[in-house]
């Protein structure tokens, strides 16, 4: 039997749990907290419920805000500044996938110092990072849980992935009331994210008996709750989705992604394309792509998906990524990559910087520049 791995930080997950950022800072050690967040959470009135939190528990804090959707290299080199000129110490984040990588970002240029292009890839970080602590507004991105981070380089218009061990969170609390205040095109992303977590850390050649359990009860939870979550925004559905993203987070984190996030990536650096909305656009694709490398593993998926169990593995397989095509059409997000894009003269590029991305690597099937521009192509 091989040895397995599996890195988590501590979780603390529930209703109100919030509360309990104070605390957690504190246990930490922290003197001066970073925090670290976006106008779009300050909007929904968390950042001045956790300051009310912070204040109570007598923390001192400082603020940065200067965050945007696929965060930029220069914003973790100005908040890396920040944080050292007000001598700040535990970096607690509240916000999305974009928040929280912005904060890994930080928290690795302030402790490993350079250039955050610098380490780019996998396990090219040397010292430990600052204490951290993580509470998502939303769920999709598992930053809070995961050793990832993906930063754009404005440069060469890429999204740089980092993958560390050290860039795991020390703590992550996750309050499924902050989902309350997210809106339907808020909610439909992060859903389409996790979902791609699920089934690319499912095929994953790094996959193994823990992380598989958390890809199928992550996956299950999603397609159970996704449609009753964006008819009535109730709260049980939500609490649902957030426990979904967890074991997703969870399983990716462990045995990595593959060719969607490489496709999903090389778009958002170059049109700075939405992730989740990436990934609704492209897994059925990458599905029929990576088919006949994992064949009992995606006909498993279909049946999560759609309940049934076809007259062949294949069958089952196809009908999982056709019932995906048609949750995404019922929902009414774009089905063609021209419907979002200005054109398509740049995708021979976009495939050359996908075919670079290191999640590649995990891909159950390899993929060429060329492969990956056909399936852009038949996106198309």
């Amino acid at each position: 039997m091989d040895a397995y791995k599996f890195t988590i930080p501590e979780i603390i997950f529930g209703r109100g749990s919030l509360k309990y950022a104070g605390i957690c800072a504190q246990q930490l050690g922290a003197s001066k907290l970073f925090v670290v967040s976006d106008p779009g959470v300050e909007k929904a009135g968390w950042v001045d419920k956790l300051f009310e939190i912070l204040r109570r528990e007598k923390l001192d804090f400082v603020y940065y805000n200067d965050v945007v959707p696929n965060p930029r290299d220069y914003q973790v080199h100005n908040g890396a500044k920040y944080y050292e000129e007000k001598e700040a110490d535990v970096i607690l984040a509240l916000g999305g996938g974009s928040t929280m990588d912005a904060a890994k970002g930080i928290a690795l240029v302030v402790s490993n110092k350079g250039n955050i292009k610098d380490y780019e890839g996998a396990n090219h970080v040397k010292h430990p990072l600052p204490p951290m602590v993580f509470i998502p507004s939303t769920i999709g991105s598992e930053s809070n849980i995961s050793q990832f981070t993906v930063i754009t380089d404005v440069d060469r218009r890429i999204k740089m992935t980092i993958i560390s061990r050290t860039l795991v969170p020390n703590i992550s609390i996750s309050d499924p009331t902050l989902l309350v205040t997210l809106n339907r095109d808020l909610l439909i992303a992060p859903v389409f994210d996790s979902l791609a977590h699920a089934v690319e850390s499912f095929v994953s050649p790094l996959a193994n008996p823990f992380t598989e359990l958390q890809s199928m009860r992550g996956l299950d939870l999603l397609i159970r709750h996704f449609r009753l979550a964006l008819e009535a925004f109730h709260l049980d559905d939500l609490e649902q989705l957030a426990i979904a993203g967890t074991c997703s987070g969870m399983a990716f984190t462990n045995a990595s992604v593959g060719l969607g996030h490489a496709l999903a990536h090389a778009l958002g650096g170059m049109y700075d394309v939405v992730h989740g909305i990436s990934h609704a656009m492209l897994l059925p694709d990458v599905m029929r792509y990576n088919l006949t490398s994992c064949m009992n593993k995606m006909a498993t998926i279909g049946r999560i998906i759609t309940g049934k169990t076809f007259s062949t593995e294949e069958a089952t397989a196809q009908a999982g990524i056709e019932a995906l095509e048609e949750l995404r059409a019922e929902i009414g997000i774009p089905s063609r990559l021209r419907e979002i894009l200005p054109d398509n003269t740049m995708l021979p590029t976009v495939s050359q910087n996908a075919a670079k991305d290191i999640c590649l690597r995990t891909n159950p099937r390899p993929a060429d520049w060329k492969d990956i521009l056909n399936i852009y192509y038949g996106a198309w």
